[in-house]
């Protein structure tokens, strides 16, 4: 017997396409990568989220030599956002990144450490919500949650 998983996203071939708080959001996400520490990598990623109450939290990858010490923008983000606001559900996740690891045109993906946390992060706040993966030519792949990115979820 054969079984087939099948995910549905919103694709957008410019940022311009998208609502100007997106479009926010990702020139938030962009400048804050420029502020990533990756001297190793040379991969520069930045992440905002919005929270329910319109606060607007950043993170960017920050690695260390004692490798995997670093910590991934996403989860920078995500781990402030629920120490400092733990009782404020998260309404949108934008992530980019700017470096040679991935082509141009391909799609940046959270890494599964990210997913995993992201599982975590939404089964808190007992509520789904967005994340936009922005590629470096600006392309927009929009995911309704992370079961769409991690279908098989460990906790779910």
């Amino acid at each position: 017997m054969k079984k087939e998983l099948r995910i549905q996203y919103d694709y957008f071939t410019n940022i311009v396409e998208l609502e100007e708080e997106n479009q926010y959001l990702i020139a938030k996400a962009r400048e804050v990568a420029k502020k990533a520490y990756a001297p190793y990598s040379k991969f520069y990623v930045g992440a905002s989220l919005v929270l329910e109450n319109g606060e607007v939290i950043l993170g960017s990858n920050q690695e260390n030599i004692a490798f995997p010490s670093g910590l991934c923008a996403e989860r920078v983000a995500l781990f402030y956002a629920g120490s400092n606001y733990p009782n404020l559900a998260i309404s949108k996740l934008v992530v980019v990144a700017n470096g040679d690891l991935i082509a141009k045109e391909a799609v940046l993906s959270p890494c599964g450490s990210c997913r995993q946390v992201l599982l975590e992060s939404q089964n808190r706040q007992e509520k789904m919500f967005p994340i936009y993966l922005v590629g470096q030519d600006d392309s927009v792949h929009i995911f309704s949650s992370i079961y769409d990115l991690m279908p098989m979820a460990f906790g779910k």
